[in-house]
């Protein structure tokens, strides 16, 4: 499967999620869905996240901004992470090789948007990405 099916398929095709986007590790974008793009200097925030040792991660004081909208982050480990504005939000998982963000509207709840991101994200570190 593609990168590009496994956004429209696997993330947007759950009804959980209304934008998504799949990087490497680095920063490069591997698919996205239409319209919904994240600047390279916010989407390594994102990643680098996945890497912070303090308790609790920086991420988490700060909050993560994307396109310029700030968002206040819920919860962050080193796997995943949970943000929200307002009623809509945004959850992220980091695979061996990729990180999938993935953004919910206000009639989704976040633990149905961040549950469909991490079972992709299981099936990919089972798959060795």
């Amino acid at each position: 499967m593609s990168w590009q099916a496994y956004v429209d398929q696997s993330l947007l095709g759950t009804g959980n999620i209304d934008k998504a986007l799949i990087a490497g590790l680095d920063g490069t974008v591997w698919a996205h869905s239409a319209g919904f793009s994240i600047p390279p200097a916010e989407l390594k925030v994102i990643i680098d996240s996945f890497s912070d040792t303090s308790n609790p991660p920086k991420i988490v004081s700060e909050g993560i901004k994307v396109n310029g909208e700030k968002y206040m982050t819920i919860s962050a480990d080193n796997e995943s992470l949970k943000a929200k504005k307002g009623k809509e939000g945004l959850v992220a998982a980091k695979t061996v090789q990729a990180v999938l963000i993935g953004h919910h509207n206000e009639e989704i709840t976040t633990p149905a948007a961040f549950n469909s991101v991490v079972e992709l994200q299981e099936y990919l570190k089972k798959m060795g990405y």
